[in-house]
């Protein structure tokens, strides 16, 4: 008899259960980990453990004069070849109007003239490109608004291009993701926008979420399946524990 009762539960609890338990652990909804791709001595570090930043900010910096003096040369380059390409053109203008009353040779020199010096200006901005692409590479910036929440790098230590090694770590600051874990014998039944109620290790208060993502694959060492919720405020790392919930159907 007791056999008989199990089995009713189980058949209830599997056709009928509105409630499906999980576990999940806490991460950041974005992270990075921030390499230099230059190498050379770090100059200037303007962050520490803590330190909010926002997109585009500067992080780190390699000392940089020579590449500053070049992108200084390039630029004062690229002002050489418009001055040029301006007196080029205006000459090339004025042969154009009376082309029919000097000798084609004659015009055909001027018309050399102004390919060459749009030729000299075409290079004068690719080689400005280039030395600010140069300058860029030896400066850290930050890929999104986010908080550093791991630096190993101090003013004075050599990184080397050809081996990249992470300096810096960042995060969302408070934006959250719950990366829950739940039986895979539930794939049917677990859909996006699907309530979950859980509670997080060491706080006793309960909250609430919407699933935003399903992992499409199962683990096959421990027949789970991930999805994730979307939170904010926790500390990255912490785990806890809650339940799918399972709209009706009828």
């Amino acid at each position: 008899m007791k056999k008989i009762i199990i089995g009713m539960l189980s058949l209830i609890i599997s056709l009928g259960a509105s409630e499906i338990y999980a576990t999940f652990n806490i991460e950041a909804d974005k992270s990075a980990n921030l390499a230099l791709f230059s190498g050379g001595i770090i100059e200037k570090v303007h962050v520490d453990i803590s330190s909010v930043v926002k997109k585009g900010d500067r992080l780190v910096e390699l000392q940089n004069d020579d590449l500053k003096a070049a992108l200084q040369i390039a630029e004062a380059s690229l002002d050489n070849a418009e001055v040029s390409l301006a007196f080029a053109k205006k000459d090339y203008d004025r042969q154009l109007l009376i082309k029919d009353l000097i000798d084609e040779a004659k015009f055909d020199q001027y018309a050399l003239v102004y390919e060459k010096a749009k030729v000299v200006a075409k290079q004068a901005k690719a080689n400005l490109a280039y030395q600010k692409s140069l300058l860029d590479k030896t400066i850290l910036y930050a890929p999104f608004d986010g908080v550093i929440f791991e630096k190993s790098v101090e003013v004075g230590d050599v990184v080397s291009g050809m081996m990249l090694r992470t300096i810096l770590k960042i995060q969302s600051k408070d934006k959250r993701k719950l990366i829950l874990e739940f039986d895979q014998k539930y794939w049917k039944l677990v859909k996006a926008g699907d309530s979950v109620k859980y509670t997080v290790n060491g706080d006793a208060k309960s909250y609430k979420g919407r699933i935003s993502k399903i992992y499409p694959h199962a683990n096959s060492d421990n027949r789970k399946m991930k999805a994730e919720v979307q939170a904010s405020g926790f500390i990255v790392g912490l785990f806890g524990e809650g339940y799918i919930v399972i709209p009706d159907t009828k």
